[in-house]
């Protein structure tokens, strides 16, 4: 047995080990395997082994030590817990032996996590549940969970949808305030804010929707002039009804957006506001938010303004309907139109024509893609995927959107303040790669500079119309940074604009909403909860949130829905590519799916610079957008992704001197 002394000396050097020890601090990085990493806060990773890694979490901050394993090798020790956000996940119960876990959805967490049993909440195996950390992991490894909530069984209808709810955090139900908000708000209501208002109610507008489409935002009228037409959009106004700072206000900053799920959108504001009493409803009175600009005959922008007015839609039209009005179709539903609204539509299609042609010359143009619609049954799964045909009527819509917005831009930036969306053009990581491929395949766009707006502008339209063995304009577009929102204006150079915001979807997006109350409180002192950095941060993860999940449920439903595709070969186009493979998007449903390069012959290695596959010994290729047969061999339960089996391919080769030979 020890002495004192002895004790003594032990403590000391402990205390002096530990102070003497070097930390750094981080946070832990998971990856598809059991290992990961820490992020360390003074910018380098540190490696984590397996052993290390069952005693923390995605995104834990954590202090590590280093220590080498071999020589110039060295792996982190984690020392300390600083924080952990993980809080709640989603999984599927399992029982093995006497013991019972969760195995987690939430990716980087690689291994089941033991429920205690007065946590199971009467889970039966393979039910979804929603839990809660109970224990955390970092003293032993062995982490616990309690279930917050059984979600409910695969193959039950709406299962889907309940269980990305879950996963992301999102809320289905209002809070009680919400509700009780919403539920104060009635057509006499309406009547109540039109006194200060101007009286539009006897002018021709009239939406233009998809017909499922029920909280309409935006309703258009048109007149020529001596120089153009005056362009009239009316955005519906619920920042009228909705006071700043209350419930509803709040809880659509806190939903970002509505998240439109197949079959069941999730909206950002109740139903009562955003499809009924804000919706501009055909032959109602409702309150907008009006900008009226002109449209100069060169498809240029002249003066603008805005107004709070009261409109009464004039009719609640169909993208089809228009179309046919601009084939100059005569059926029974166009008969029946006014002369006024008819003309008005006439006139619409002429701006939108002039603005779409002075976009294609001095801004940027983004391509259209074949889309496609998802069609549920009655148990919420894909029942049938059909085309959905982008026309005339689609193009006059989104022409006047962004023609006011472009106005709303304008107008926050010369008053020095607004809330923008800024998209800076390529990656900075990108660069090389960039360059690389310019020099090899376009050397006359290497004296372009894509880092200023011009630059980049003039690169995309040059790259849309080279005929090159290697598809630049699809690679560039890999390539470019993420949008984000910013309270200076900055280029947009995705659309290249000099700037650009939007109003247009204040029932859908909070960001517009929020402009329409930047723009109010410009023009007419209206009030204003103003945002910070913080929550302007927060705002977008949120919105980026909302994307993951729709985009989750949608994999999710595809996956299923393609276990019913026939065996037979099915054309596509390669629209992704990576070392391990690529992915096909198919003609006749659009379903994306994988071809991986374990199922061809021979090995192949990737180009970062073309986003090429090439083979090592005869040359093959394989691109973006490279023509190819394939047929479906299945689906990845756990990834949700479609696999198929390649049949054939456009050929696509390269010589041994790496010039293209079509």
């Amino acid at each position: 047995m020890l002495n004192a002394d002895a004790l003594n000396q032990l403590r000391q050097l402990k205390t002096d080990i530990k102070e003497h020890k070097v930390v750094f601090a981080g946070t832990v990085k998971p990856t598809n395997g059991r290992f990961g990493f820490v992020a360390l806060d003074e910018g380098r990773d540190v490696f984590l082994p397996p052993e290390e890694m069952q005693k923390v979490l995605p995104g834990d901050r954590v202090n590590v030590t280093e220590q080498e394993v071999e020589k110039g090798k060295t792996q982190g020790v984690v020392d300390e817990l600083l924080e952990s956000h993980l809080t709640t996940f989603v999984g599927r119960y399992l029982i093995k032996g006497k013991g019972h876990f969760v195995a987690p959805e939430t990716p980087g967490i690689n291994r089941w996590i033991f429920i205690p049993p007065k946590e199971r909440m009467g889970a039966q195996p393979d039910d979804f549940i929603y839990c809660q950390i109970h224990r955390h992991p970092i003293k032993d490894g062995k982490g616990q969970a309690k279930i917050l909530r059984v979600i409910g069984k695969a193959g039950e209808p709406g299962i889907e949808r309940a269980f990305t709810l879950a996963n992301f955090d999102l809320a289905d139900a209002w809070p009680e305030q919400v509700q009780t908000q919403a539920d104060s708000l009635s057509e006499d209501s309406i009547a109540s804010y039109t006194d200060d208002r101007e009286d539009r109610t006897g002018q021709p507008y009239v939406t233009i929707d998809s017909p499922g489409t029920q909280d309409m935002d935006d309703a258009l009228m048109a007149t020529p002039n001596a120089t153009g037409w005056a362009l009239s959009i009316a955005i519906a106004d619920p920042t009228a009804m909705i006071e700043p700072g209350s419930p509803a206000e709040e809880e659509a900053f806190n939903r970002a957006t509505a998240i439109y799920f197949p079959g069941e959108p999730l909206p950002m504001l109740p139903d009562s506001i955003s499809t009924r009493l804000c919706s501009l409803m055909p032959d109602v009175p409702r309150l907008v938010l009006v900008c009226d600009l002109q449209v100069n005959n060169d498809g240029s922008l002249g003066d603008y303004s805005f107004h709070q007015a009261t409109i009464c839609s004039k009719g609640k039209l169909s993208y089809e309907l228009v179309s046919h009005l601009i084939e100059g179709r005569q059926d029974d539903e166009i008969k029946a139109l006014s002369d006024d609204v008819s003309n008005s539509l006439d006139q619409l299609h002429q701006a939108a024509t002039a603005l779409r042609k002075w976009r294609a010359e001095h801004a940027l143009l983004s391509t259209d893609r074949p889309e496609f619609r998802l069609r549920l049954d009655e148990n919420r799964r894909i029942r049938l995927i059909e085309p959905s045909v982008q026309n005339e009527a689609h193009r006059l819509v989104e022409e006047c959107m962004v023609a006011a917005n472009r106005c709303a831009a304008d107008f926050l930036n010369q008053r020095g303040q607004g809330l923008f969306i800024q998209h800076p053009g390529l990656r900075d990581d990108r660069a090389d790669n960039i360059r690389k491929l310019l020099e090899s395949h376009a050397p006359h766009l290497t004296k372009l500079d894509a880092n200023t707006a011009d630059g980049f502008k003039a690169l995309m339209k040059h790259s849309d119309q080279l005929q090159a063995q290697v598809p630049i304009k699809s690679i560039l577009s890999r390539q470019l940074a993420r949008a984000e929102l910013g309270f200076d204006a900055a280029p947009h150079q995705g659309m290249g604009l000099a700037a650009y915001t939007t109003f247009t979807s204040p029932l859908r997006k909070f960001s517009d909403f929020y402009v329409h109350r930047l723009i109010k409180s410009a023009l007419w002192d209206a009030p204003i909860k103003a945002l910070n950095i913080q929550q302007l941060e927060a705002l977008q993860a949120t919105q980026f949130r909302a994307r993951q999940a729709a985009n989750t449920l949608e994999t999710w439903l595809k996956a299923d829905y393609a276990k019913t595709l026939p065996e037979d070969p099915m054309a596509g186009t390669i629209n992704r590519t990576m070392p391990s493979g690529f992915f096909v998007r198919l003609d006749c449903n659009g379903l994306e799916g994988f071809v991986s390069c374990k199922d061809l012959d021979g090995k192949y290695s990737f180009d970062p610079v073309t986003l090429r596959l090439i083979h090592n010994k005869n040359g093959r290729i394989f691109q973006l957008e490279q023509r190819v047969t394939v047929s479906f061999i299945g689906v990845d339960d756990e990834r949700r992704q479609i696999n198929f089996k390649l049949h054939s391919a456009e050929e696509i080769t390269t010589s041994p001197n790496g010039a293209d030979n079509g």
